[in-house]
């Protein structure tokens, strides 16, 4: 079993708490405050370097190998997510055909909620049919940030 790094960064949205391993990131949380001893290692140092490169507006996309635990659904949801690009939205119902199956959309739904790596594999971009914000583990107010944010450093790289 390889050994758990743990650490915190401070971020536009709070403090992360941030779990990896040799193997990839396995979670990142916003959280009140700083609640157990840092235990460093290579793969938290990466992960923290790519998620300050994404706040100062210079990563589109991770490049960290991730290791969430879930099931196999979550999984194939989770894969789903990474593909949306940056700052862009699909529906949940779009995921749920990406899936293969628009009956499956309340269980896309709920393992989107139970996306343990928010930000990294982005289902801030995922909204209702009708644009609308729904849940995000996160708070509403933070995924709007993320989507704003996206927008405004896709705006600011274009050039006339």
């Amino acid at each position: 079993m390889a050994t758990v790094e743990i650490g915190y960064m401070e971020s536009p949205l709070g403090i992360l708490r941030i779990e990896a391993s040799v193997l990839g990131a396995q979670q990142v949380a916003f959280v009140d405050e700083i609640l157990d001893e840092e235990i460093p290692g290579p793969m938290l140092f990466e992960v923290r370097k790519q998620l300050r490169e994404f706040f100062e507006g210079d990563r589109k996309n991770f490049q960290v190998p991730i290791n969430p635990a879930g099931t196999h659904f979550q999984l194939n949801v989770w894969d789903e997510l990474a593909k949306i690009p940056f700052a862009s939205t699909l529906s949940y119902e779009d995921l749920a055909r990406r899936l293969g199956d628009i009956k499956v959309i309340r269980a896309a739904a709920s393992a989107n909620g139970r996306n343990p790596l928010p930000i990294i594999v982005p289902c801030h971009r995922v909204i209702g049919k009708d644009g609308s914000l729904t849940g995000y583990s996160g708070g509403l107010s933070r995924k709007k940030w993320l989507l704003d944010f996206e927008s405004r450093t896709i705006q600011s790289r274009l050039v006339f």
